[in-house]
């Protein structure tokens, strides 16, 4: 039978250890596409985590100011490196949603539910990349 030197067990241990330790991913922040819809639009996400729980915000508008101009508020859960919520904005459309982490960004994708405006449809995508403005 070979005997593992001691260093081997403790770095076996650490690693476990700090697998196991290891909660939900983290998206906590603010994110933005200020080039939205092809540099038509701008489009913010806020991300806030508690544990596995996910409270978030968005609102977009067209940058030359047309349109409308929806905002949001949302719920989730992180499952793994992934994140799905649900969301009502100011127009009174309601959809589900995704977010992946993407290094330091995130990907956001969006559908929707019940629409009662559709106006707003056109913010409403899958595969939105937004780039990390800050931590909340």
């Amino acid at each position: 039978m070979k005997k593992y030197p001691f260093p081997f067990v403790i770095i076996v241990l650490a690693t476990i250890t700090t697998v196991m330790a290891a909660g939900p991913a983290k998206f906590d922040g603010e994110f933005v596409d200020k080039k939205f819809l092809n540099g038509q639009g701008v489009f913010q996400f806020s991300v806030h985590q508690s544990g596995s729980a996910l409270e978030i915000a968005f609102d977009a508008a067209y940058s030359d100011g047309h349109g409308a101009t929806p905002d949001a508020t949302g719920a989730g859960k992180v499952n793994g490196n992934a994140a799905e919520f649900t969301w009502k904005d100011s127009q009174g459309n309601t959809g589900t949603g995704t977010i992946n982490l993407a290094g330091d960004d995130i990907i956001v994708s969006m559908k929707t539910v019940h629409v009662a405006d559709p106006r707003c449809l056109a913010f409403y995508r899958d595969n939105m990349k937004l780039k990390r403005i800050g931590k909340k």
